[in-house]
């Protein structure tokens, strides 16, 4: 038995956490087979993708209980159901982004530092070797520093490889640090997050009328009070969601104005045009509500989002 009060915590803006946890205590075994992780940077476990996002109640409640049933006190759950406005989240995202990409760009300088340094040392190491590649003396009195000059030049030739590639990692892992904020507003990127946002709200939405199943009667209408007590369930999601969906919107619609993004849909779009679709041009074989069908060299035709079209060309 544990006398140490834990708490988990959750709030849109930090996730789900729990605190008074300490190394050895046996927490570690019962958080993990709940899918909890351990988070470095803020010294605490963590639920994975909670930030920014409503409590995961069966996690916490499950979690919550497994470590009562080990012996362990835990204070009241703290769990706070406010949600933050997508442009704050958003805005905070992109901050938490530069920083990294920042850090990470740091940290390549150094590595890159440290490579030149060990080239250098190795480069001297094998500057301290015979010249013109002079074998060893056996028995010679000058065997021994022979032999140390040559795995001393051994040595720094594998550090200095080594240094190369933690270099190349971290360089490589900064521009993919710096690119992140980029991929998340590209313009197909934000058109397809709009496509699925859309399809969550009108899954929650049929789901607050959806039928019930009576053992007796198969299914039969859900009853007014049963939709209300579903919509109330699912409100807190609904609102959420429609927000991002506002947001997500207004971001594509400035990317069009603006000329970043191109705009065709079946208004603009006809059978017979051409388009311009991840670089290369085809023609349409039909217009879809969603999707354009293109012709191919082949005996069927492809299909692409129109947010997918980079050009157009009216037929002649």
């Amino acid at each position: 038995m544990c006398i140490r009060d834990r708490t988990i915590t959750h709030t849109h803006e930090a996730g789900t956490i729990i605190e008074g946890t300490a190394k050895g205590d046996g927490t570690a075994t019962i958080l993990k087979a709940n899918r909890w992780r351990w988070g470095r940077s803020i010294g605490a476990w963590f639920v994975p993708n909670s930030r920014d996002r409503l409590p995961q109640d069966h996690i916490i409640t499950r979690t919550a209980a497994a470590l009562e049933a080990a012996g362990f006190e835990l204070a009241p759950l703290e769990i706070d159901r406010t949600t933050r406005r997508t442009a704050e989240v958003e805005a905070a995202k992109i901050a938490r982004q530069a920083d990294r990409a920042a850090a990470l760009d740091a940290k390549a300088e150094r590595k890159a530092a440290n490579s030149d340094a060990a080239w250098e040392k190795h480069m001297r190491d094998v500057g301290s070797l015979p010249e013109g590649g002079e074998p060893i003396k056996v028995g010679h009195h000058s065997e021994r520093r022979h032999r140390n000059a040559i795995d001393k030049a051994h040595k720094s030739m594998r550090r200095s490889i080594d240094a190369h590639n933690d270099a190349e990692e971290a360089a490589r892992r900064a521009d993919a640090a710096a690119a992140t904020t980029d991929a998340r507003y590209n313009p197909v990127t934000v058109a397809n997050r709009i496509e699925k946002i859309g399809a969550d709200i009108r899954r929650y939405e049929r789901q607050i009328i959806a039928d019930v199943y009576d053992p007796e009667k198969g299914y039969r209408p859900a009853t007014d009070e049963q939709k209300a007590k579903r919509a109330k369930h699912y409100a807190p999601k609904l609102d959420e969601l429609r927000d991002q969906l506002a947001y997500w919107e207004q971001v594509r619609a400035d990317q069009i104005a603006t000329g970043t993004a191109t705009g065709y849909s079946r208004d603009t779009i006809a059978k017979g045009d051409a388009v311009k679709i991840r670089g290369h041009w085809a023609k349409v074989a039909r217009v879809n509500a969603k999707t354009v069908s293109v012709e191919t060299p082949y005996s069927w035709t492809d299909r692409a989002p129109y947010a997918e079209i980079q050009d157009h060309q009216p037929a002649a």
